[in-house]
């Protein structure tokens, strides 16, 4: 019989450490959203870190603007995006403050509250969908811009909070480019995931966008 998940917060010093130590760390965590109609569960099984202003792939690679203001720190916050006039994305900031840095939370496994997950998620044809990408991960746990900037450490009144969950050991996490990231960030190898785990997402590459003639 397997060991139930570890239920303790993580601390803000989790976060305050470099982006490619974080990334693969969270992987088997248990992220936790808490909405007005009940708690979500999510166990997270794939990320990709974001280096900042050293990254070419980053929001933040040109400088702090309104848009990516929370991705400069403190660590242990969120930083949600809108993107493609469609859809938000949950990303989770790192240390040290004043250095912009993030992981974007790809997809996992709701093991909490999948039937407030289904009512967002309609579309999803099994249970292993439901937060199988970020968009429909961040749509699945009722996620947008509201929720930028809020403190991960903040305790149990928090909308969002991570708990130690059941950490992935380094021998079953994988790695490789990051899906759909074009130019010069194209080819960093900062996605990981849970190797074989059937709620990772699918790796495309970056396709450029048509423009309407």
């Amino acid at each position: 019989m397997s060991a139930r998940p570890d239920r303790t917060p993580l601390p803000r010093g989790f976060y305050d450490r470099p982006v490619l130590t974080v990334a693969p760390d969270l992987l088997g965590r248990t992220l936790v959203r808490r909405t007005p109609e009940g708690p979500i569960e999510l166990r997270i099984t794939e990320v990709e870190a974001y280096e900042g202003q050293a990254d070419p792939g980053s929001h933040a690679y040109r400088g702090r603007t309104p848009r990516n203001a929370s991705m400069f720190g403190p660590p242990g916050h969120a930083y949600v995006y809108f993107i493609y006039g469609m859809w938000f994305s949950l990303n989770l900031v790192c240390g040290p403050e004043g250095r912009a840095s993030g992981v974007l939370l790809r997809a996992g496994e709701i093991t909490v509250g999948a039937d407030l997950a289904t009512k967002r998620r309609l579309s999803a044809r099994n249970p292993r969908e439901l937060a199988k990408g970020p968009a429909r991960l961040a749509t699945a746990l009722d996620v947008d811009r509201t929720l930028d900037g809020t403190d991960l450490c903040a305790g149990p009144d928090s909308p969002l909070s991570v708990l130690t969950g059941t950490p992935t050991p380094p021998d079953l996490v994988s790695n490789g480019p990051r899906t759909g990231v074009g130019g010069d960030g194209a080819h960093h190898l900062y996605r990981f995931w849970i190797t074989d785990d059937p709620t990772v997402s699918p790796y495309r590459a970056h396709a450029p966008r048509r423009r309407s003639t």
